[in-house]
């Protein structure tokens, strides 16, 4: 698998996993709070600015964000269409600043990192008996793990396309992207299961 995580020794680097991922979810809840434009579009630079300060080629930093961004946009014309243009922009405001940070921690942080973050934050719903805390990290960890190999596939139906002369249709390429992702969902489940990583339920002893 492909990772998201760029080796660096910036600030975001440097930063302890738990503070980064108690930065975003503060920074997500303030950024629906707040309803002007001028502080949101301040945001969406900071966020920005953090991204685009982590080592990587402008080239694929702006790579990364082609998919997501698109996403935002075709929210923000559909907002436009039915909204005044003030909640169009508010809204790709604050997705777009939502987009930023969490392209750069996660690009900052390793996978197992945010495994063992995630684990321990869970252990106590876990002493309450209500899930096991290292199938949820691992859960985590496998879906920022599959987001670059979603990607790879997506850009390699494309080009099977183009280079059979066949006019490539974005839509056209979900139901063969969806077939391969789940498929490999299989195997990695499988893998997991077969050397006992994923834990299992303990049963009841009975008397």
């Amino acid at each position: 698998m492909q990772s998201l995580y760029v080796e660096g020794n910036s600030f975001l680097h440097r930063m302890a996993p738990g503070i980064k991922l108690a930065g975003l979810i503060a920074f997500s809840i303030a950024i629906f709070l707040i309803g002007s434009l001028t502080v949101l579009g301040l945001m969406m630079a900071l966020a920005a600015g953090l991204y685009f300060m982590l080592p990587m080629q402008p080239r694929q930093a702006l790579a990364r964000l082609v998919p997501i961004g698109a996403a935002i946009l075709l929210v923000g014309g559909f907002n436009l269409i039915f909204n005044p243009w003030q909640v169009a922009a508010t809204s790709v405001l604050r997705l777009s600043a939502l987009m930023f940070l969490a392209a750069a921690i996660t690009a900052a942080t390793p996978v197992p990192a945010f495994i063992d973050t995630i684990t321990r934050w869970a252990m106590p719903l876990e002493r309450a008996g209500l899930i096991r805390a290292a199938d949820i990290g691992l859960a985590i960890g496998l879906v920022i793990r599959f987001v670059p190999d979603i990607l790879s596939r997506y850009s390699a139906i494309r080009d099977a396309h183009r280079a059979r002369g066949i006019a490539f249709r974005p839509l056209g390429a979900i139901v063969p992207l969806i077939i391969l992702t789940l498929r490999d969902a299989d195997s990695i489940a499988d893998a997991i299961d077969a050397r006992g990583i994923r834990g299992r339920p303990q049963k009841r002893k009975t008397k």
